[in-house]
């Protein structure tokens, strides 16, 4: 179920075993990429990294990065050199255990199958927290998936949640725009967009941390948690960090702890939360330095960047009601929607259980999750591996089967 990169993936490997699937879409093909990023987005991957199985980015750009609908198109290619049997504009509805295998109900009727491999994504719903409900009715609110440029927006100050690489990307956005911008940070991870010379992505390639297997990972569920590095896709490659956003006007508070009475309270200690940043972006570049004595000796010099600035009294309130705030942006998260899946496989967090994709309901396969089998899982290039293993699973599940 879906039509983005992951389930036209999981079709290939599925075509190439010569078994009979379908591949159902609510939307059209790359329905999400279409509908749910703002104007100006880009991929955080170099062009050269946009890759599917036998299907590559090709232009004259290999160091730029996709904008919406180049992503789009490059999807849309991969399904027709596929020729991925995709059924668009049906919706499924509900997913329920029948006899040996399962009954799809869509909004064209109802499919019974052996197997079913879900490719939804992982980003179907923004999370906004329950202290959203408290913000006072003067202040619009609205997730990435509502923010299409800043000229939509009220005039005014705004407040951005969140400082993933959705919460940077748009506070850089609105405060270029002329706008006063307040940044909320809580837990993030810092990245230089290069490093000695190459795009940061290329020595997470080459390194093989991205290569990283999910048995591997000490912490997993905290791992599969962790917000998207602060990177950008731009023509300049430029960093955007908390310190270049403090240098463009962008003021810095900490987590959101709660909205009371009308006012945002923010946690303390950012000076804790920077530098726990900074040590873990160090202990990556180290990583990097390590790998390029043995393996790439002609590398540029080691680098080092400045820890991140701290403000000398950042505040702890924010008066919600007094003007300054005209809009929040929520860029806190997202999380899937398993709404439609009536089979007891989903935790008490709204969480799926499975082991690098194999649900734990027989005949049930996920793809497209953070850190699914590897740390590039939930990237376009990163799917090719993930599809392949868990397809051959699934064929095996089916051999045993027959």
């Amino acid at each position: 179920m879906g039509a983005g990169h992951a389930g036209l993936a999981a079709s290939h490997f599925l075509r190439e075993r010569s078994i009979d699937h379908v591949v159902i879409e609510r939307g059209e093909v790359a329905n999400s990429w279409r509908r749910e990023r703002w104007d100006s987005f880009r991929l955080l991957t170099p062009n050269w990294q946009a890759r599917l199985p036998g299907h590559a980015y090709e232009g004259p750009d290999p160091d730029g990065y996709l904008t919406t609908k180049e992503v789009t198109r490059f999807i849309e290619g991969f399904a027709a050199l596929s020729r991925a049997p995709v059924r668009t504009g049906t919706t499924v509805t509900s997913v329920r255990p029948d006899g040996d295998g399962y009954r799809v109900t869509t909004s064209r009727g109802v499919l019974a199958c052996r197997t079913v491999v879900m490719a939804s994504g992982a980003c179907n719903r923004p999370v906004v927290p329950p202290s959203g409900e408290a913000v006072p009715p003067s202040v619009e609110q609205l997730t990435p998936f509502g923010y299409r440029e800043p000229g939509r927006l009220p005039d005014g100050g705004v407040l951005v949640v969140g400082a993933s690489a959705t919460g940077v990307q748009l506070a850089a956005e609105l405060r270029r725009s002329g706008r006063p911008v307040i940044l909320s940070v809580g837990e993030h991870v810092r990245l230089p967009r290069t490093y000695r010379g190459r795009d940061v992505l290329w020595w997470m390639d080459a390194s093989g941390v991205w290569n990283q297997r999910h048995d591997e990972v000490d912490d997993l569920e905290r791992a599969r948690r962790l917000p998207s590095p602060q990177l950008a896709g731009t023509p300049e490659r430029m960093t955007l960090d908390l310190n270049a956003l403090t240098s463009m006007g962008v003021e810095l508070v900490g987590r959101l702890a709660a909205v009371r009475d009308g006012r945002a309270l923010f946690s303390g200690g950012l000076r804790n939360v920077f530098s726990l940043a900074d040590l873990k972006m160090e202990r990556l570049l180290d990583t990097f330095d390590a790998w390029a004595r043995t393996h790439d000796p002609e590398a540029g010099p080691p680098e080092r960047f400045a820890p991140t600035r701290v403000p000398e009294r950042a505040r702890l309130q924010l008066d919600l009601r007094g003007g300054e705030i005209r809009t929040i942006v929520w860029a806190t998260g997202f999380r899937p929607d398993y709404g439609w899946l009536h089979v007891p496989v989903v935790d008490a967090k709204g969480r799926l259980r499975h082991d690098g994709g194999v649900v734990d309901g027989p005949g049930l396969y996920v793809l497209g999750l953070p850190l699914l089998r590897r740390r590039r899982s939930t990237f376009i290039h990163g799917i090719e591996s993930d599809a392949r293993e868990v397809i051959d699973h699934l064929a095996g599940y089916l051999a045993v089967r027959r």
